[in-house]
């Protein structure tokens, strides 16, 4: 799959999500099969880029590319300013949020809000497009809510644009994260327009991807939630894809090593004391699906140093039965 002029090894792309999708985030899931994993959501008032928070989230050194950095705002000037400083700081791919549902972004007129005025989308879509040399990329939802499914038209104002791939949560704005994703509205979406379309929502097993790659004829799937602890599932997903077989379950000892890795990396880009606060959900996310987990959550979230948090880590997944054991 293309994007502008950039081939994705594989039509799997992390989804941006605000306080996950950090550098350490991204890099990992891009090791475990990830075709393009794009940034948490930046603010578009660059006046705020000198907060430590922003600085960790325009911080891409090292890191695989295409870099691509979503930006959420309303303002077609100021979202064209966003792009070209991002640029400047080394994304190669600009994606813009239409899509997100909270309300702290949407009562500023931003994210999903914006699907309600399709006049200020085409205004902010050839404002960016304009700006920058790179290509833009557009997240949506099917619209604002059930009664007002606007995809398709958002997807016709995206392509006149130049917007080079259309992501769509197969939810509208009101249904937030519940019911079941909508495909249909995305298979619309796919058959009307000549960008690639990229599905997302509920996709969460090798099985469901290909589901979803059938029922939409997407060009390629983005994976939010169900990579969260289990980073790995686009190396599940890609195999599955490619050879209609199922990988055997990671045994305890392999998902052990890369959390503990996952947890080097955040303590060295957030630095000890905030990193391990940060561990902590991502800790949770891992032993989820675990016996003992609950009571293994209650005692990680009272360690205060890396230290701390790898003992107990070590504790608990030495307690588990290997997965051969336990089937």
């Amino acid at each position: 799959m293309l994007i502008g002029n950039h081939a994705l090894t594989r039509p799997l792309i992390l989804a941006p999500m605000a306080g996950v999708t950090d550098r350490p985030f991204r890099e990992l899931c891009r090791r475990h099969g990830a075709g393009l994993a794009v940034s948490e959501m930046v603010t578009a008032d660059t006046s705020l880029y000198a907060s430590r928070k922003t600085q960790r989230r325009l911080d891409h050194a090292g890191e695989p590319g295409p870099i691509s950095v979503q930006i959420v705002g309303s303002d077609p000037a100021t979202m064209a300013e966003a792009a070209r400083v991002n640029v400047g700081l080394g994304a190669q791919i600009i994606d813009i949020n239409m899509g997100c549902p909270k309300k702290k972004v949407c009562k500023v007129a931003a994210g999903s809000a914006l699907l309600r005025d399709e006049a200020l989308v085409g205004r902010i879509l050839e404002a960016v497009v304009a700006a920058v040399e790179v290509p833009v990329t557009l997240k949506i939802r099917t619209g604002w809510d059930r009664q007002h499914r606007n995809a398709p038209r958002i997807a016709h104002i995206a392509e006149e644009a130049g917007v080079a791939a259309l992501a769509i949560h197969g939810r509208t704005r009101a249904c937030g994260f519940s019911g079941e994703a909508e495909y249909d509205t995305i298979r619309e979406v796919k058959q009307s327009v000549g960008i690639p379309v990229i599905a997302n929502g509920d996709i969460d097993t090798p099985r469901k991807a290909r589901q979803v790659l059938e029922a939409t004829g997407a060009d390629a799937l983005m994976i939010g939630r169900a990579a969260q602890g289990r980073p790995w599932i686009f190396e599940e997903i890609a195999h599955y894809l490619e050879t209609g077989e199922e990988l055997p379950p990671r045994p305890p000892s392999w998902i052990r090593d890369t959390l503990l890795g996952h947890l080097d990396a955040l303590y060295a880009f957030y630095g000890a004391e905030h990193g391990v606060r940060i561990a902590r959900k991502h800790i949770a996310w891992y032993s989820r699906s675990q016996p003992g987990g609950s009571t293994f959550r209650q005692r990680i979230n009272q360690a205060c140093t890396p230290q701390e948090q790898r003992r107990l880590i070590d504790e608990h997944f030495a307690s588990l039965p290997s997965w051969e054991e336990a089937a």
